[in-house]
């Protein structure tokens, strides 16, 4: 199945970056960069966007600048203008309940306390696919889960990122070029690349 949508979460301006809660807009850089693809302000769609021409039709890289509570109204404003199906848009994200350097693809389900995948569910339903970048586990273990998930990496988890964002992008291109099905099997698994 071809997905023209390709959301990254995260929260725009200075304060937020290198923080945990936007290892989605660093995979979607670094993505972009890889294929040479260049970002354009948005403002109808509250959004950055990347057009992408690919075999099989246009692809959009999307990056809301709503603050990630409100992420949904981008994405959902950007689904509607090109008549895109639920189930053709992967949002891409960092998420607590998976050890650091691992990805899980998965499609629906709840959004297990993720503010971005709540505002998504409110704006487009649960179906969507999702490319789910690991932050765990939450240490200290009794750390409020904002200043967890806004807080910067280590300076070891952060080596841990950086040797991984290659292997994080070619995740995705396989997500993108060979199917979901081939990327679960071949993502979702325990070992770290």
């Amino acid at each position: 199945m071809f997905l023209p949508v390709v959301a990254a979460l995260g929260n725009p301006g200075r304060e937020y970056e290198g923080t945990r809660h936007n290892l989605g807009w660093v995979v979607v850089d670094a993505f972009a960069r890889k294929h040479g693809l260049e970002w354009r302000r948005r403002p109808e769609f509250e959004a950055e966007v990347a057009r992408w021409e690919v075999e099989g039709g246009t692809r959009w890289l999307v990056k809301p600048q709503t603050f990630m509570n409100a992420s949904g109204r981008a994405v959902g404003a950007l689904a509607r203008y090109f008549r895109v199906e639920l189930g053709e848009i992967a949002a891409v994200y960092d998420d607590l309940t998976i050890e650091l350097g691992l990805i899980k693809v998965t499609v629906g389900g709840s959004a297990g306390g993720h503010n971005g995948v709540t505002s998504l569910i409110e704006h487009l339903g649960p179906g969507f696919v999702r490319y789910r970048l690991g932050i765990g586990p939450k240490e200290p273990p009794q750390i409020d889960l904002a200043d967890f998930v806004l807080g910067r990496f280590t300076t070891e988890q952060q080596i841990i990122v950086s040797q991984l964002t290659d292997h994080y992008v070619a995740g995705l291109d396989l997500l993108l070029s060979r199917g979901i099905e081939t990327a679960m099997n071949q993502l979702n698994r325990r070992d770290k690349k």
